[in-house]
């Protein structure tokens, strides 16, 4: 029988990497993310891994944020040279991101080893991994349609199924063949939440022996999206009446698209009070093209909405975006006193530009800090949500007079109600194990299982391996 150990995003939501071994010896990787967050959880990238690189079949991506993966570059560094399976819209912004990464990684290690070096520390600081190992995971990236059952490895075949919560993003069903028989395992990926824009509903699945259901927000169901866009609205009206900013740091795949279909909505039902929005995020605005290009993926009704106002891209849709690319064009927006909309990555605030606008920003009581998105344990925009009174940025100690404003209603995960009626189609119940969510919601989530369609998930630990 095959087995499937729980190496990421186990009790924790970052890092997100499965390993399946078959009877015969196959092994298949189901995501390769990397952890963000506390310094201990960044630490584990560069350790071991808990498998021999050189030994895996094929990976299987879900989809192309860094948690689910960043650490395909370093998995081919250290011997990988497989197939790595995805579906092509995440190939592509795979490249996006993997390539970013390792522009960081690099930038990081040469920061350190000049700062080491000032203090009479002649050691070399080397980067997780380089862009040449990006590059060369990227070659090896094999696109997938939806829908489309392919043989990964000898006696495995994995088919894509829409998750609705980026563009491209999947849930993975995987059909074991071993000795006459057929096991099915099937591993959620990300699901997205009915109430964002742009992206269709998760496609409900019906048969599994086993599933593997993500539970980022397994303690809570989202607001309604016309409260939170209403929520919004008022934000908006009172950062203009309050002479500020508002800055939105937010992730350039998915949610930045999600907040400019909104952004753009507004404009065109003239409630959009500030003068410019800045999208500062070279990443965020390729990804826009690449949305572009796949716009036939994407819901319906709201590309129904974008033709009958003729909105051929971004630019159609709101006007008064301005696309910054460079440095010199980002540095410059930090002029701006008022009536400016930021958008800018990291969506956690652990890096980017967004450190920047916060800087020149976050001590201005006028100005206002918008969190569309979850913020992991340690990291600054965990900080700001949870209240603290003074952060650290670049170095300084810099105080939080701006509001502080969240809206969950923008996730891009599913809710708890959103979970329980997706998992609620398989029949019979299969063996259900939740992952990717911190243990505390896991925990709820477990009850409302419960109580609510009489079923028992396990919540396993970090290394457990089961039988599937």
């Amino acid at each position: 029988m095959a087995t499937l150990t729980f190496i990421g995003a186990a009790r924790q939501v970052t890092g997100s990497c499965h390993l399946l071994e078959t009877a015969d010896g196959r092994r298949v990787l189901l995501d390769c993310g990397m952890r963000q967050g506390r310094r201990d959880d960044e630490a584990w990238n560069s350790s071991p891994f808990a498998f021999d690189p050189h030994g895996i079949d094929a990976v299987v991506i879900s989809h192309a944020h860094i948690d689910h993966s960043g650490l395909l570059p370093r998995l081919v560094a250290e011997g990988y040279s497989g197939p790595i399976f995805a579906t092509q819209a995440s190939c592509e912004l795979m490249g996006l991101m993997l390539r970013d990464s390792a522009h960081l990684q690099e930038k990081d290690a040469e920061w350190e080893t000049r700062w080491r070096a000032r203090l009479g520390r002649s050691q070399q600081i080397r980067p997780l991994y380089s862009l040449e190992d990006a590059e060369r995971a990227l070659k090896l990236c094999v696109p997938i349609a939806y829908e489309q059952p392919v043989q990964v490895t000898a006696g495995v075949q994995v088919s894509f199924h829409d998750a609705g919560h980026i563009l491209g993003s999947a849930i993975v069903a995987v059909e074991l063949r071993e000795q006459g028989q057929v096991r099915r395992l099937v591993f959620s990926g990300d699901l997205g939440n009915s109430c964002t824009p742009l992206m269709r509903d998760p496609t409900p699945l019906q048969q599994a022996d086993a599933v593997l259901m993500e539970s980022t927000y397994g303690d809570r169901d989202h607001r309604c999206n016309d409260d939170t866009l209403e929520e919004l609205a008022a934000i908006l009206q009172q950062a203009h009446e309050d002479g500020g900013n508002v800055l939105i740091p937010a992730f350039s795949v998915g949610r930045t698209q999600d907040l400019l279909f909104h952004l753009g909505r507004f404009y065109q039902q003239g409630r959009l009070p500030q003068q410019v929005v800045f999208l500062d995020s070279p990443m965020a605005i390729q990804t826009n093209q690449i949305y572009s290009r796949y716009r036939e993926q994407l819901d319906p009704v709201d590309r129904a909405e974008l033709r009958s106002h003729g909105a051929a891209g971004a630019l159609d849709w709101l006007p008064i975006l301005r696309c910054t690319q460079d440095a010199d064009e980002s540095m410059a927006i930090n002029r701006i006193q008022r009536g400016a909309i930021i958008i800018a990555g990291s969506g956690m605030c652990n890096g980017g530009r967004i450190v920047h606008h916060l800087k020149h920003n976050l001590w201005r009581r006028e100005c206002h800090i918008i969190f569309p998105g979850y913020q992991a344990m340690g990291t600054l925009g965990r900080s700001l949500v949870d209240g603290a009174s003074t952060v650290r940025i670049l170095r300084q100690r810099i105080a939080v007079k701006a509001q502080i404003h969240t809206l969950g209603g923008f996730s891009a995960h599913a809710g708890q109600s959103q979970l329980i009626d997706w998992v609620s189609h398989f029949q019979p119940h299969p063996a259900l194990y939740l992952v990717h969510g911190e243990l505390d919601k896991m925990l709820i989530l477990q009850q409302a299982l419960r109580e609510k369609l009489q079923w028992e998930a396990s919540i396993p630990e970090p290394g457990q391996q089961i039988s599937v």
